[in-house]
């Protein structure tokens, strides 16, 4: 009798992906992007916001196709040369485990045999967002460049995933500060891809990203609920190693930076910190500062 589990135990001699695993749509694109393989470039430009494809693909030169289904709007086009698609993922790491295993079997699994390739693509996958810092010296209006992902999320841990010595390192200090109780998530800790963060962070701050499941208690945040950690921020504030620093939360890093590793992709997350938690800024009115980070990005990544 086939199960689920003798699926699992014999998945290294299965030849093809069952329909349960490799879920595809009747006309043969990937099953929530609903793209196929030959829309999709090998620079990707994930965000949050759905609307947020529209406000970065109106800077291509040429536009070969839109897409959406649900909160998955992929735009691909050409900038100065360079074939860039723009993938909204919506809010959470939740969706990060979608676009990013449905992006690398876009590229990486032949969906007509449904069988993986013999060689492997690796895509260049850069975040544009929004994050708020807890830095009292990182002004509004600023651009961080995530040199880590710290996943609160809990994603990677359903993965076969081990940080290295140097992430190990800097995770062991985090967890010394932060003296987390054992109820919450045993955070992860994931470096950006060296070379792509070198790209695109001239002109922003490097810190490390706090990768949040949720924005209100999770980040710190209290409106008629009292979090567990009510001085979450304050202790991140403590930490330093050298000149690493907790920099922002938001909601996506850790899982972008995790899942592209472990599927040989390269990443890196650069945001623009619309909020100051420390000073209670916030800036109502963001357009022109998304519009540089994007463009910065744009330019770099077909330079």
């Amino acid at each position: 009798m086939f199960t689920l589990n003798s699926y699992k135990n014999k998945q290294t001699y299965v030849k093809t992906l069952p329909s349960s695993e490799l879920v595809i749509n009747p006309d043969g694109s990937i099953y929530h992007l609903q793209i196929f393989p030959e829309q999709i470039a090998d620079n990707v430009i994930v965000v949050g916001d759905q609307a947020r494809v529209a406000t970065i693909s109106r800077f291509f030169d040429s536009v070969e196709c839109r897409v959406q289904n649900r909160e998955f709007v992929t735009h691909t086009g050409s900038y100065r040369g360079k074939r860039i698609s723009v993938v909204s993922t919506g809010i959470g790491t939740d969706n990060l485990d979608i676009v990013m295993n449905e992006l690398d079997a876009l590229v990486n699994i032949d969906l007509k045999t449904r069988t993986i390739k013999p060689d492997l693509k690796s895509l260049d996958i850069v975040r544009i967002g929004t994050s708020g810092t807890i830095i009292k010296e990182i002004p509004v209006g600023s651009f961080v460049a995530s040199s880590h992902g710290l996943g609160f999320d809990g994603l990677l841990h359903f993965y076969q995933f081990t940080e290295n010595e140097r992430e190990q390192i800097i995770l062991d200090g985090i967890l010394k500060q932060l003296q987390l109780p054992d109820s919450i998530n045993r955070p992860y800790l994931v470096e950006a891809d060296a070379a792509l963060l070198e790209k695109l962070s001239p002109g922003c701050i490097l810190g490390i990203t706090a990768t949040a499941c949720g924005f209100y208690g999770p980040q710190g945040r209290t409106l008629r609920l009292t979090p567990a950690i009510a001085d979450l921020n304050e202790r991140m504030m403590g930490f330093s190693m050298g000149e690493l620093r907790i920099s922002n939360f938001e909601m996506e890093t850790s899982a972008l930076y995790g899942l592209s590793r472990l599927l040989g992709h390269r990443a890196a997350t650069v945001c623009a910190i619309i909020a100051n938690r420390a000073t209670l800024d916030y800036a109502e009115d963001h357009k022109t500062m998304i519009d540089t980070l994007v463009m910065n990005v744009l330019d770099r990544l077909s330079a």
